[in-house]
């Protein structure tokens, strides 16, 4: 099979042109070509007044190496063996021991679903509730105001990104395949087919809740198991080594091989980390607000008059800004046509995240904006971040008016210094309410500073961005983990054998896609590990 790249075709095209533009490319006449399929497609909206698809395709000809060698100069057309990912070991017979994976988000499930396959029989632990009934108690936050620490955005099966946009894409390197096995699995478990080529894949939070209860049905099928409702409190360990782990109610359960994947957020895990002397550090972060504009709005400024088209759909936004004072601003998690929701996992304090559904057909685009945080702006210590985090949530918290609702500003007022005394065009989403004022408090000075540069540059970047009604919404603060449970090349943690941090929790990714890449590599080592045990013991 022949794969080629940068296929570039303007937006209204045909199949037909496609077809062309192979045979045109290869040099071939139609009869020799068999058959193509989109493996990637993006669009290219720099220039509003001429949008370019861009296309990879998979194609396949009556004479696939001979073309190769006649195009041996072209970097954009290869042989390529649609070989696939594999695990590289199965589990015997007579395996005994059980791995335990703590925590049912992207890294923890990917990670169990490929030990099921592999015959390893895991047993994954989660201190929230199971997807479906965790919604129910989110969406009631987001109506009342009522937080339950154990089930919101942050903890139950299926991990954060639940409730974000179920984005798929990444900037990690795939050569392994494991991205595209964990976009198989997904779309084998419900996920629409295209986000096998799409070049911003997402598959939306209402989906995903029924891609996830797939996901736990195929590894209960193969033997491992999911208990939801599950808090692990306490490590065993003895002589550095991992033992096995102590549940909230006070049972125990042993293993010499646990896979530690819960997240961001489980901040009292952390704590008990830290206490039993498991290696961490702290790790630069970025804090911020969401901004929020009207989709169709964000449409226009992107794509002119093309707006609308249902290629393009709702249109994004990716941008950066490097300020005079030494900090980098950037959007994060954009949304389009979603809503900002209230993402807290502690009594006392306001976090902010972003979120889409499928049809991304909300009325406001939102994203992050964002300036990046280094250990040096913490108290010291390995929990520095979490002691700075929640400083700035529980200061939003105040400013919202002590009842979860967020603290908010006009765009044209932040820049101008001024408090915000009504909206404009732009009505906010985040629920159960947004109180508006002056968020000019809401973050370090530095901050403050770096965003009031940023934003106005932004404009320039996208001219319309700077929308005097936009809304800032306070504050965002769980970028990604503020700590990093140090691994060494065998994906053991450097100082507590037979435990294995994995995913954004971690400190090793960033996203759904990643963290689940970083869950199946974990898994792999593990396996890998269980396999030599057996075989000296023998």
């Amino acid at each position: 099979m022949l794969r080629l790249t940068e296929i570039k075709l303007p937006l209204n095209h045909s199949e037909n042109d496609i077809k062309n533009k192979i045979i045109k490319r290869l040099k071939i006449p139609e009869n020799e070509l068999v058959r193509y399929s989109i493996f990637k497609r993006s669009v290219d909206a720099r220039k509003k007044s001429r949008i370019v698809i861009t296309y990879s395709l998979n194609v396949e000809t009556v004479k696939d190496e001979k073309l190769t060698r006649g195009f041996q100069n072209d970097p954009h057309i290869r042989l390529i063996e649609e070989a696939g990912y594999h695990f590289p070991v199965q589990a015997d017979t007579d395996i005994s021991e059980r791995p335990l994976i703590i925590g049912a988000g992207p890294a923890g499930l990917f990670a169990g679903l490929l030990l099921a396959q592999a015959g390893f029989r895991p047993i994954i632990l989660e201190r929230g509730k199971q997807v479906r009934e965790r919604t129910v108690d989110t969406f009631e936050f987001w109506r009342s105001g009522k937080l339950n620490p154990e089930s919101n955005v942050q903890f139950g099966e299926g991990g954060a990104g639940t409730f974000s946009d179920g984005k798929l894409h990444t900037q990690i390197r795939d050569r392994g395949q494991r991205g595209r096995r964990v976009l198989q699995e997904l779309v084998k478990a419900g996920a629409p087919p295209e986000i096998l080529y799409l070049n911003k894949p997402h598959i939306g939070t209402f989906r995903l809740v029924k891609v996830v209860e797939n996901l736990r049905a195929e590894i209960e099928l193969l033997g491992g198991e999911i208990r939801c409702k599950n808090k692990v409190t306490d490590l065993l360990i003895e002589n550095q080594k991992i033992r096995g782990l102590r549940m909230a109610e006070g049972r125990e359960l042993l293993s010499s091989h646990v896979i530690l994947a819960t997240g961001h957020s489980a901040r009292d895990t952390f704590e008990m980390l830290h206490k039993r002397g498991v290696y961490m550090e702290p790790k630069p972060f970025s804090i911020g607000f969401r901004i929020e504009h009207p989709q169709s709005h964000i449409d226009q400024c992107r794509f002119g008059e093309e707006a609308g088209h249902p290629l393009l759909g709702s249109a994004d936004y990716k941008l950066v800004h490097h300020c005079k004072n030494g900090r980098s601003v950037y959007t994060f998690c954009m949304c389009p046509g979603g809503t900002v929701v209230a993402a807290a996992s502690e009594d006392g304090g306001v976090v902010t995240n972003g979120m889409s559904q499928y049809s991304r057909n909300e009325r406001n685009a939102n994203s992050a904006v964002v300036v990046g945080v280094t250990p040096k702006d913490f108290p010291q210590g390995a929990l520095g971040g979490i002691e700075f985090q929640r400083r700035w949530e529980k200061r939003a918290y105040e400013l919202g008016g002590a009842d979860y609702n967020a603290p908010g500003q006009l765009l044209g007022d932040f820049l101008a210094g001024r408090p915000s005394e009504a909206f404009g065009s732009v009505i906010p989403s985040y629920k159960p309410g947004v109180k508006l004022g002056d968020l000019n408090t809401s973050l370090p000075d530095y901050a403050i500073e770096a965003l009031r540069e940023a934003l106005p540059v932004f404009d320039k970047k996208i001219r319309g961005f700077l929308l005097e009604d936009a809304v800032l919404t306070g504050v965002e603060t769980r970028t990604s983990s503020p700590v990093r449970i140090t691994r060494g090349n065998d994906f053991q943690s450097v100082n507590t054998s037979g435990l294995y941090p994995a995913g954004e929790g971690a400190g090793y990714a960033g996203g759904i896609l990643s963290s689940a890449v970083d869950g199946i590599e974990t898994a792999e080592a593990l396996a890998k590990r269980i396999l030599e045990k057996m075989t000296n013991n023998r």
